[in-house]
Order: structure tokens, then sequence, then C-alpha cells
């Protein structure tokens, strides 16, 4: 498959020519079309109405000269979704989405990071938007944990403690015992990868512990068991009382060998899949721990360094078992993609996950940039992926929970509409090969704190005036394209909206 994505990509096969006269694919009638957003990002009000301080709080308040926006921003008032409620859902049904996706802040509802203290004014805003989303036939898909770790367990050695699995069933417990009766689709972790190997093993992210090659792979083991207690918590207990599903999400940026025919690209391409997917994915999705290759080659590192075991910490049998099958289907959050190769890798640092993987990522010059430099276009890049792990995982459900493109300032947002338009036609051909894809959620539904990125790169379909402390949201143009495929349920290149203005339909 990758001889032939290699092939697609070079010749510049993006998507489907939109003058060609073929029946026009539309997408089933059950396929959910939503957007996103995440607690920190949106929400504001970092220390109102008994909230406590997350991980992201300590980040911006007292590490700020890691950011690489470097503008002094952070997400202490952000989109003030916590005050805006009605207007989010206002522009969520003049959308018409069919879901909509939001987490839960675990320092909101749990202000110690302990169930000893339950938040009954997060309760009551969490349950307001819920109501307000099921009143208007909309979907709430939630994710339990978003990155904002409270930080008093992080103190406490955050995601590299073992205990943190208990923690975080203890903490699921009370969002279920909340929200399950209304909440069908739930997300227990976003991006395993980005919290682990940018926060524990760099300091891109936080709590930017900048021990690559240890604490990002105790890290990995914690967080798929914390994954599953919860999965196993609520099919156990919430299940058999309010049905639902209940999955985990993944970052899969496609990859690809820079030369196919080279071997040592090839394993290079592998082992880079194996360390940033393979080992979340493999222990719930696979057969059980961590990959094969991968962990033969960290430990053959280890042992050259004068370690006196792996780095990469081991599952027990009983544990292999208990993680192995949690879930009902797969998030995956899609961007962009590489070129991998094992040749001129630049010298990392020993231990790192980057050394035990031997590999470089490579981009071509004449793929499109985005405001944020992590974002090219890559050709393809989502048919791809999404036909990779169609196959890797047969028979699994998936949703593309994240996908979007980074502008600026700005209402006329062209490349943004280029891009939605190519990514869900790639997702059209993916179904129609046979991939069990069951919604697509744009990132995201407004500008928001974009992590360490701060405010300048725009992924809204909304606009936000920062600037006004009222935060008004205005919509682009890719917000009045989008709601004609949701609409139609179809891809129309011809479209072109008459005018920004944006109204409700009857039934949102």
């Amino acid at each position: 498959m990758h001889t032939v994505a290699l092939l697609s990509l070079l010749l510049g096969c993006c998507v489907a020519s939109p003058w060609k006269e073929e029946p026009v694919k539309k997408f089933p009638e059950d396929f959910l079309f939503g957007a996103g957003s995440a607690a920190y990002q949106v929400e504001g009000a970092w220390d109102e109405d008994g909230k406590g301080e997350s991980i992201w709080d300590d980040f911006m308040h007292n590490k700020p000269w890691l950011m690489i926006a470097q503008d002094g921003s952070s997400g202490d008032v952000a989109s003030d979704s916590y005050h805006n409620l009605e207007r989010d859902i206002q522009i969520i049904r003049e959308l018409g989405l069919d879901s909509y996706r939001f987490s839960i802040s675990w320092p909101r509802l749990l202000p110690s990071g302990f169930p000893d203290q339950v938040n009954e004014a997060a309760i009551q805003y969490y349950n307001n938007l819920i109501n307000e989303l099921l009143k208007h036939n909309i979907e709430p898909i939630v994710t339990i944990y978003h990155w904002d770790l409270p930080k008093s367990l992080q103190d406490l050695g955050g995601w590299t403690n073992p205990n943190i699995a208990q923690w975080y069933e203890d903490y699921a417990r009370i969002v279920f015992d909340n929200f399950s009766n209304r909440v069908k689709l739930w997300l227990t972790i976003n991006e395993p990868n980005e919290i682990c190997y940018l926060g524990y093993g760099h300091v891109l992210e936080a709590p930017a512990l900048n021990a690559s090659g240890i604490a990002d792979y105790l890290c990995a083991k914690n967080l798929v068991i914390a994954h599953a207690r919860a999965y196993r918590l609520y099919t156990s207990q919430y299940k058999p009382l309010h049905g639902g599903r209940v999955g985990i999400v993944f970052s899969a940026n496609w990859h690809v060998p820079l030369n196919p025919d080279s071997e040592a690209d090839k394993l290079a391409d592998t082992l880079h899949f194996q360390a940033k997917f393979g080992i979340y994915a493999n222990p719930i999705f696979g057969y059980g721990g961590f990959p094969k290759e991968y962990s033969e080659r960290v430990a053959e590192k280890s042992a050259a360094q004068g370690f006196p075991r792996s780095r990469l910490p081991e599952f027990s049998e009983e544990e292999k078992q208990f993680v192995l099958g949690s879930y009902d289907f797969m998030g995956v959050n899609h961007y962009t993609g590489q070129l991998v190769t094992a040749e001129n890798v630049p010298e990392y640092a020993v231990p790192s996950l980057l050394d035990d993987t031997g590999a470089d990522l490579i981009t071509l010059d004449e793929w499109k940039q985005s405001t944020s430099p992590w974002i090219k276009w890559m050709p393809n890049s989502l048919y791809n992926q999404l036909l990779e792990l169609g196959s890797l995982y047969p028979g699994v459900d998936f949703y593309i929970t994240e996908n979007g493109w980074s502008g600026s300032t700005g209402l006329v947002d062209d490349d943004r509409v280029d891009y939605l338009r190519s990514c869900l036609q790639q997702c059209l051909d993916a179904v129609a090969d046979g991939v069990r894809l069951k919604g697509y959620y744009t990132w995201s539904l407004m500008d928001s704190f974009e992590w360490a990125f701060g405010y300048g790169a725009r992924f809204g379909l909304y606009e936000i005036d920062f600037e006004d402390p009222k935060r008004p949201h205005t919509p682009r143009k890719s917000a009045l394209v989008y709601k004609h495929i949701i609409k139609t349920r179809a891809i129309d290149y011809d479209y072109a909206p008459d005018s920004l203005v944006m109204t409700i339909d009857e039934g949102h």
C-alpha cells in the first residue's frame, strides 16, 4: 500500500475531479457530522466557581517561556464558553450539526483531583450544555480527558504514577454517574501520543517534563490501563442501564517510506508508526501489549546504554487481557502526514523516543503550509490513513474526531474550504472502499486557544474576536460550506454562499 500511496502522492492525486460527470456520492443518512472543542481551549473561567488548577494553568502562568507563540496568551478566558453557552448552542444549531464534541474539565469537576470534592457548579454547567444539545436533537460526544490534568495529581507524578489509573477511574465514575443517562458516545482520552510524548518526553506541552525515552513510556502504559479501567467500568455498570459506546482517540497522521525500495526506510517507517501510534493502539486494538518490533528495539537500545532492563515497561499477562478489546470504536484525529527515512537522521538525545525509532520525517516544499508549522497539506493523506487503519483493524468502527486547517484572522477562508472538501471527499472514498467510518468532526467549531501556539493559529469555522470582552462569534465562509454539505449530505464543489449571514434552519 505504501508504494501505491507514494505514487499517488507524487502524481498529486488528491480528490476526485469536480468536473467529472459521475454520480454524486452521498454520505449515509446515519453518518454523523460534527465539530469539536476542548475545555481548556474554549471554556475560560480558569479559577471561577470552585475550579481547581490544571497542568495547563500552571504551564501558562509559571512557564510562559516554553510557549511557542511567545505572545503572553493563555486559556484563562479563551473563547469564554463558560459564560457563552447560549451563543455556542446557537452556532451549533446554525451549522445544522448532527453532533457536538466537547470535553469535561477534570479540575473543574473535581477541584482536588479526587472525588472527595465534587463541584456542583461544574455539574450544572455540563448539564446545561448537554440538555441544550439534546433539546435540539444534537448528539453530544464527550471527551472525558482532553489534556487538562489537575495539577494536584501532577504533583504526585501525573501519568507516570501507576496509581493514576485508579484516580482516572474514580473521576470517570463521577462523570458517568452524572451524565451517562443522556450521553451515549464517550471518548476516554484524547491523543495519548501528545500527552505522553509531547508532555512527558518534551517541553512542547504541559507538564513539560522533558524525559523522553523513560517518562513518555511510563505514561503510555499507565494511560492505556486507565482507559481500560474506564471502559470496563462503563460496560459493567452503566451500559446495561443506558446503552452507549466508549472509544479512545488517537492522533494518526499518514506515513510512508521516503524510498519504498529501501529496507532501512521501511523499518524506520514501521518503528515510527509503532512509537507514535502502535504503543497506544496495539494494547487495545491489536494483539495485546506493546508492539513486538518496537519492544525489541527499545530493549536492545536500553541494554546497549547500560540499563538493567528495557526502558519500555512490560504488561503482565493479566494486564494484557484486561486492556485488550477495551473499545467500541476508535476516534481518529488526522491533519497531515510525513515521509519517513533512515537516511541522514539527526543526532537525537540519548535516551529518547526519537533515538529509539532512528527515523527522520520529511515533508515536501510543494505541500501547502498552514499557519501551524506542523500542518502541511499532504495529498490524499486522510484516505490513505483510513485505508491503513481499516486494514489493520477490520471490523472496527471509526470516527474522524478531529480534522481541520489552521489559518489566520478573516472570514474568507478559501484554503480551509478547499481542505475541508478534500478531506470529506477522502472520507466518502474510504467509505466506498469499505472503511467503517461512522462520523466526521471538523476541528474546530470556533477559534480557540491552540495550546503552546496561542491564538496565532485559527482553526474555527467561526471567528472569535479575542480583543472584545464579549468574544463575538462570526461565521467564516467555511461555516456556510460545511452547513451546505451537512444539509445535502454531499460535496458540491460549485456551491458558493451568497453571503456570510447564518440562520438557524427549522429542526435545529
